[in-house]
């Protein structure tokens, strides 16, 4: 064991797992308590699978976590970073290998936790974890190999299934698809279950594709890379595949629009489906706006013109527009994809901001461009609080502060409140469950020393002892909670402690015991 250890701290390697009952499950493992218990009030469990049964390790990963050990004074918040910093990197990656077809194309099979599948969103959020690590390296055992793979993989889903956000293993891998019981009936026009999980169409899924790859641009200045394999096409596809769900209910002769998706499934969850014969409800033609049938929860819109959704994809649109003009010969298409980022924020402007009595002028969650609003927040991201983090406008912007008062205040109707945990939730888990991940959104979102401080000792103290972030607790009852194992929350607590180093040093030295 000691001889893993000293091979860990001095290089990246990929790890892997040892074979068999020598690593346990990690759906079974990470609900329960394991030694070293931490020593502060919440004796938090060790959550870290042995060395030889993590699926990756970066050296870059293992130093930062040692580093924070003197900056993070607490020892149960210590802890919980300590184990879901690196939770994608121990438990998620799935596979990672190169394609049939080219020894060059790395693909990185990233799995969202408990559920053995890649999503789009969850897996771009997952990398972005380690985004203030990532460095120029062409290691096949970099992070950024991971990165490349990842990005690889998502561009291969996309064009083969442009209106689908969860994923199969890639043939390559050689891994046999997951069987998703709760498929639709009309699955098939789609494409075959052996190659997409879940197909529900979600705006933000393909602005995740566009912001992993301005994270991966940003951090490396590696353009050769997108003018290799298949980035170009799938944007391009992304670009085709927004653009025909600009299209509204009605024509300008009252004459129903045909739409390039429907979904309707057998279910006793009202979120699960769409209504009117699998459109949803009425949009209005002409607004600008993209549509979206799911939020990124995988819960249904309300109203299809869907904000955070628009927001995320005009934002990341934009800054993928300067990477296709740095690839060469792609000029026409790098002004596109501005013009229609910028197109799509003057829409937000025009159709997303109303008036509210207390707050002001604030940002709907969702519209449908006939003067219907839908005025809450949801937990997940792109979320209306999680707006500043997405980059889509600054944290003083005053319409963003009048709705992030509004989110966070007993007029937000999925806001949970109780003696455990103050939190956004929402219909994914339904009422009484406040989310980790919109406190953990609520501190990237305010430089408030008391806020912060508030929001951390409600995560520290409410992991019933178990040291992982969870999808959701009840605010009553922190022994009732959704998911023992979910990486993005894990990732996003550990990006959030390293942000909160560089940005309000002094909530890392305090106690929250």
């Amino acid at each position: 064991m000691q001889g893993i250890l000293s091979l860990l701290a001095t290089t990246a390697v990929v790890l892997v797992p040892a074979v068999g009952a020598q690593c346990p499950d990690y759906s079974t493992y990470s609900q329960q308590r394991h030694e070293p218990f931490s020593t502060g009030r919440y004796s938090l469990s060790y959550m870290r699978p042995d060395p030889a049964c993590r699926t990756f390790n970066s050296s870059d990963v293992e130093d930062t976590i040692v580093a924070m050990k003197s900056v993070i004074k607490d020892p149960d918040l210590y802890r919980l970073f300590e184990n879901a910093f690196p939770n994608s990197l121990d438990t998620a990656v799935k596979w990672k290998g190169v394609a049939a077809d080219n020894s060059g194309e790395e693909l990185t099979f990233l799995i969202t936790g408990d559920i053995n599948a890649m999503w789009l969103r969850d897996s771009a959020n997952q990398m972005q974890s380690y985004l203030s690590l990532l460095k120029p390296n062409t290691s096949s055992l970099s992070l950024a190999s991971l990165y490349r793979g990842v990005i690889n993989l998502q561009a291969r889903y996309i064009l083969s299934a442009p209106h689908c956000n969860s994923f199969q293993p890639p043939l390559e891998s050689g891994l046999p698809p997951t069987q998703n019981q709760a498929l639709p009936d009309d699955f098939t026009p789609y494409v075959a279950n052996t190659t997409v999980f879940e197909c529900k169409y979600e705006l933000d899924s393909l602005a995740a594709f566009l912001e992993i790859s301005t994270n991966y641009y940003q951090a490396t200045g590696d353009i050769e890379f997108f003018g290799n394999f298949n980035w170009v096409s799938a944007v391009q596809k992304i670009i085709n595949t927004t653009e025909a769900l600009l299209v509204g209910t009605y024509a300008n002769n009252g004459s129903v629009n045909e739409v390039p998706y429907t979904w309707m499934r057998t279910t006793t969850s009202a979120t699960e489906t769409l209504s009117n014969d699998g459109r949803g409800n009425p949009v209005q033609d002409g607004t600008g706006l993209v549509r979206s049938m799911f939020r990124p929860s995988d819960d249904a819109t309300i109203y299809q013109l869907f904000i955070p959704a628009n927001m995320m994809f005009s934002r990341y649109l934009d800054s993928a527009s300067q990477i296709m003009a740095a690839i060469g010969g792609q000029r026409n298409l790098a002004n596109h994809m501005h013009n229609f980022a910028q197109s799509i924020r003057s829409a937000i402007t025009t159709f997303g901001i109303v008036n509210d009595p207390t707050y002001g002028q604030v940002y709907a969650y969702e519209v449908d461009g006939f003067g219907s609003a839908n005025r809450m927040d949801d937990a997940n991201i792109p979320s209306l609080l999680s707006a500043p983090f997405i980059g889509y406008l600054n944290v003083t912007d005053p319409i963003y502060q009048n709705t992030r008062k509004f989110i966070l205040s007993n007029d937000n109707p999925y806001f949970m409140r109780g003696p455990v945990i103050n939190a956004v939730g929402g219909p994914h888990v339904s009422f009484g469950k406040a989310w980790p991940m919109a406190s953990i959104m609520r501190i990237f979102t305010t430089y408030s020393v008391s806020e912060i401080e508030t929001a951390l000792k409600e995560i520290v103290s409410s992991t019933a002892g178990l040291g992982l972030i969870h999808e959701s607790i009840n605010t009553f009852d922190a022994g009732d909670w959704t998911r023992q194992w979910f990486s993005w929350a894990n990732g996003l607590f550990g990006q959030c402690l390293l942000d909160l180093k560089d940005r309000v040093p002094a909530v890392l030295g305090a106690s929250y015991q």
